[in-house]
């Protein structure tokens, strides 16, 4: 009996462990929320303010230049997803550095080679709106400024998701 209950103990650590694990790794932003107020400033790129955002669909894609998994990610964004939509005045891509300077991004940069925007999050500001761990994670809001699509991490399958979805929210 005593070792029934020590299984049960046990199994309810593990268990609520793996629950909290989980609301740890949740989306701060759901389906259907408002884009929170992002601000974000750039020597480079210029400043992002709520007022800038307004009436646009807008990606936000949160990475950090020693995630793997965010490596494949920007690659796909730098190979399909820029070259279609850069040009568009009705989209705005925010990739956005967690915990890296502008310095950081730009030497990151110069190794990497991006045409797009990188803006920095040095202090988790932007990042902590949207989520308390766990990278890459890309939040798509459409004009009326409401979360029309998230995913975290990448795949190829998700990011045909993303494209998709970006197509549908600039109709």
């Amino acid at each position: 009996m005593k070792k029934f209950f020590a299984l049960l103990f046990c199994g309810f650590f593990l268990f609520a462990g793996n629950v909290l694990a989980q609301e740890a790794d949740a989306d701060k932003v759901k389906l259907g929320d408002d884009m929170p107020s992002i601000t974000l400033k750039s020597e480079s790129y210029g400043d992002v303010t709520p007022e800038s955002l307004k009436g646009k669909v807008v990606l936000v894609s949160l990475f950090a230049t020693w995630c793997g998994p965010c490596q494949l990610e920007l690659a796909e964004v730098q190979k399909s997803l820029w070259p279609a939509y850069k040009d568009n005045p009705n989209f705005k891509l925010l990739v956005v550095g967690r915990e890296h300077t502008e310095a950081e991004l730009k030497k990151y940069n110069e190794r990497k080679k991006f045409s797009f925007p990188l803006y920095a999050d040095p202090g988790r500001k932007v990042y902590s709106l949207f989520a308390d761990q766990t990278i890459p994670r890309a939040y798509l809001f459409g004009k009326d400024g409401k979360l029309v699509y998230s995913s975290v991490g990448y795949s190829k399958d998700e990011f045909r998701k993303l494209m998709d979805a970006i197509e549908n929210a600039l109709k």
